[in-house]
Formats: C-alpha cells, structure tokens, sequence
C-alpha cells in the first residue's frame, strides 16, 4: 500500500465478499497444519509497493528461496486503487493468493468467510514475537483467532503552530496534554482572533471517540456502542468549538489531505501527523516549519492510537507450511527493521522498538518524531475497529456533521450513527 498515506485504511470488501461465503469454515481445501516441510510453489500479494520497493522485496524473496530451497514464491503486486475489490474478486472466485497484504478491515470479512487462517492455531509459537497490540490488530470479534501477521505500524505526534499559541498568550512551550487543555486552548485561540484562526480542522472519527475512552462495540462484536454518555461528552465539546470557530468550518467536508492543507497555509493551530510530514513542510512553508511544535498524541486511555498492516494466510492454501513460514519471514524481526529503515514506518516486532534507530535523537526533528511515535507504538493500539467499514465511516461522519451544524443533538446523532452502522453489520453476515 502507498506507504505516504497517513492512515492505512481500506474499502468496504465486506460488502462485496459473497454472503454464501460467510460460516464455510477454514477446512476446505488447505491444512491448519503448518509444522511439516516447507515446500511448493506459493503466491505473495503485495499492496501497490512495487514501484518503490521492487529490490527490496526481490531480495527478501531470494533470501527465503535460498533459506528453504523447495519453496518458491511468486510476487504479485496490486495497484491501491481498487484493492479491495481485487481481494473480493479473488475471494469468491477461489484465486485468492496464498499469502496477502491486509489491513485489519480488509481480513475481517475473509475471516467470516473462513478464507484467513488463524494463526493461533496455526502459528501460535511466533505470537511472542511481536507486540501485543500488534497482534491482537487482526482479531475479529465475534471470531476466537488470530487472522494475519502484524507488519508494519505506523503513528504520528500532533503538530501544532508556537507562533498561534504565542499570538494567543498561550506558552509555546507547553502544548495541551489533555482533552480538557485541547478544548481550552481552542477556545482561547478562536477568542483572540476573533475566530480567524482554528486550532482543529478534522471533525471526530471513529479514532477519537476510541482515544476519548469511549467504548466502541460491544464485547460480542455484534453492534457498537459509542453513542454513550462519553461519545455525547465528545461530540458535545466538538460542537461547542464548531460554535465558537476553533473548529474550522470547512472540517465538515474535509479530507486528511485538505487538512495538512489548512495547517501548511497556517489556518489551523494543530494537525495530526508524521515524520513523513515534516520534509514537506521544511520545503513549501518555511515560516511554519520554523516554528512547528511537536507533541504526543492526546488520550485519555494512556494508549495511543496505532494503524497496522498484516500478511495474511489463505486457509485455502494447498502448502500451508511454505505459505506460515514465508508470512512470518516477511514479518519477522530483521526484515521488519530492514524495511523499516527505508521508510518512515515501525516493525511490529517485540523489542525491535528498543533499537537505537528508534530510540536516539540526532537534533533532527525528523529523530524527534521518530523516537516520540516509536515510544508511543510499544503500547499503541488500534482503535477503528475491524468490522467498522467505509460506509460505517461516512455514516458516521454525516451525523456528526448534523450534530456541528445543530440539526441533531449529540445524543440524537450518535444514536442514529450506531443504528445505521449496526444495520450496516448485519449486511455483513
């Protein structure tokens, strides 16, 4: 997948996955098996990393050949625009690859459908391999298992602009750590300038209301719940912001990218993002890069939020233990630092956080962010849950947006946001 992106999300497979599919089981076709000799020829599909990666992943392949010397691996690599699709087409035609590149809402549906292999059963030896959090990314609810890989992970800090805060008699220095000194700061910002200037240009999402602490599905994973008092607590704050302009009025309608737009321009106070970012910024604004301020990302739970990618394992596969063994070589300890050194992203690996790429600072903002977001990824979850689609997205999003604009209330908004994205569920099968 496009590896700039700064949330790795995917398109609604669920939808088009086939409803028949749903409860065939994993033992059609391939073994659980993984403990006998590997061998035979298997398929590796990749997400649009071949324009940028090609050595690389042509490396990894021939040190796994040479490794296994009965193995061998062809390489398919996918365009990220209609991936999704791609893996849905697969899926219900029975050409689905042995060994994919996922996300967690990609290997939701293929799991129902008994198309992922679980790899606590399977592969339950290497879970003490990776993070915690990192493992437990492609768990379904509802679903006793373990459905990929964890591969790469990637987190940002939150930017914000020193000289709005200063402008605002707000100390430059100490940014909001809290949500009750974010909502605050907001305030003052919007008062000072009359409110020309807001310090957020992003509308709630599912992330936020799960960094707030709100409990977003119930344990069964069979409907969500984020229409509590603590979500209404949330969208009530964002309201009171949208009203008084430390929200910015364009964040009905905008993107991630229209977003990172309006900090560049300097229109808002604070933007979530990335080391990828920061070169960006270095480059066409100058002012703002001069004074950029850089903080941890701001929840209530102690756990920051985290976007994770997988290697999934077709349960399908006729060479099980060739298919387990390459998932795990592409994800395991030294290729995941090695690829990670080529980009700005974090191995999901326990320990691999510890190395002093991760961990010491050479006075470039660029180690700065790295270090924070490594630190913050060792106990970093994933909020969105597996089962939340795009369609769950925007449906939150349009009742959100009615809530800021004061055509709901937050409690009627939620609520009908939870109604819609429960119907949505069931869709799913």
């Amino acid at each position: 997948m496009r590896l700039s992106r700064r949330t790795l999300t995917a398109a609604a497979v669920a939808l088009l996955l086939p409803l028949s599919a749903c409860g065939s089981g994993g033992d059609e076709g391939g073994s659980t098996d993984a403990s006998g000799k590997v061998e035979g020829d298997i398929t590796f599909q990749t997400w649009n990393l071949r324009a940028n990666f090609k050595p690389y992943f042509e490396g990894l392949i021939t040190d796994f050949e040479k490794k296994h010397p009965g193995a061998h691996v062809k390489w398919i690599d996918q365009p990220a625009e209609g991936y999704a699709d791609k893996i849905s087409a697969d899926a219900a035609g029975g050409t689905l690859p042995d060994v994919v590149n996922v996300t967690p809402d990609l290997v939701a549906p293929l799991a129902r459908a008994g198309l992922a292999l679980d790899l606590d059963r399977s592969a339950g030896r290497y879970r003490s391999e990776y993070l915690p959090g990192a493992w437990a990314g492609h768990q379904v609810p509802g679903l006793d298992g373990t459905y990929a890989f964890p591969w790469y992970l990637n987190t940002g800090p939150l930017f914000y602009n020193k000289a709005l805060f200063r402008k605002a008699g707000l100390d430059p220095s100490a940014p909001p750590k809290t949500y009750g000194d974010l909502f605050a700061d907001a305030r003052r910002i919007a008062g000072e300038t009359g409110g020309k200037v807001a310090t957020l240009a992003n509308v709630p999402t599912i992330e936020d209301f799960g960094r707030y602490g709100v409990p977003l599905m119930n344990k069964e994973g069979t409907g969500f719940a984020f229409d509590d008092a603590k979500g209404v607590e949330l969208l009530t704050e964002y309201k009171r912001l949208y009203d008084v302009g430390a929200l910015d009025p364009q964040a009905l309608t905008a993107t991630p990218e229209s977003a990172g737009k309006k900090f560049l321009t300097q229109a808002v106070a604070m933007n979530p993002g990335s080391a990828l970012d920061l070169g960006n910024f270095k480059k066409q604004a100058p002012g703002l890069y001069k004074n950029i301020g850089i903080t941890d990302q701001i929840t209530s739970t102690g756990h920051a939020n985290m976007y994770v990618m997988g290697v999934m394992v077709n349960s399908r596969t006729k060479h099980t233990p060739a298919a387990v063994a390459f998932a795990h070589f592409v994800t395991d300890a030294r290729n995941q630092m090695s690829f990670a050194k080529r980009v700005a992203i974090f191995p999901s690996t326990a320990g691999s956080l510890d190395d002093p790429y991760f961990t010491e600072e050479d006075g470039t903002d660029e180690t700065r962010v790295r270090v924070a977001s490594a630190k913050s990824l060792k106990t970093a979850v994933n909020y969105t849950p597996v089962l939340f689609s795009e369609q769950m997205k925007t449906a939150l999003r349009n009742e959100v947006a009615k809530a800021l604009q004061g055509k709901e209330s937050p409690e009627a908004a939620l609520d009908n946001a939870v109604k819609a994205c429960d119907r949505l569920l069931k869709q799913q099968g």
